[in-house]
């Protein structure tokens, strides 16, 4: 169970520091509530069960994880689906599974496509992306004690560097 102060990941909203632990009475149920804000966003509080199933709160990266999924950006991630609406799936339901490793291959697929083809990338691609990094550069911000600008030059420069010419 997390603490009061921790700094955690929830669901799409990304860092939040939870604020308080609380019971909570609904529907003729007291339950544990966990109170939380994102990070940036003082005034959006946001409830939710202590044992809550259907959104994740994870904790944060350390730095040694932080520098392994960095690390993902430098090798040949998931394979890209040409046809965008199942690739808009297929991706969605990465970066909704939590798995860090497979959100940063998600990220570095649609960053490639960006980076390295005059084609121009589907708003449901720009979406997930921005979203994508949004949340996990913050993270990786975090961890590694450098700036979100920083994070997001690094891992164009480790796509770059595996892209064949």
């Amino acid at each position: 169970m997390f603490e009061i102060g921790d700094v955690v990941i929830y669901s799409e909203h990304g860092l939040c520091k939870i604020d308080d632990i609380c019971k909570k009475d609904l529907f003729g149920e007291t339950r544990l509530y966990y109170v939380l804000h994102p990070l940036g966003e003082q005034t959006l509080k946001i409830s939710t069960p202590v044992d809550g199933k259907k959104k994740r709160i994870m904790r944060t990266l350390n730095r040694e994880e932080a520098l392994e999924l960095m690390d993902v950006f430098g090798k040949p991630g998931i394979d890209w689906v040409d046809d965008p609406k199942h690739r808009a799936r297929a991706y969605q339901a990465l970066v909704q599974s939590g798995d860090r490793q497979k959100i940063a291959e998600v990220a570095g697929a649609l960053m490639d496509k960006k980076l390295n083809t005059d084609q121009k990338i589907y708003d449901q691609d720009r979406r997930i992306l921005t979203h994508v990094q949004s949340i996990l550069f913050r993270e990786l911000s975090m961890a590694l004690g450098i700036s979100i600008e920083e994070v997001a030059d690094q891992v164009e420069e480790r796509i770059l560097a595996v892209t064949p010419q």
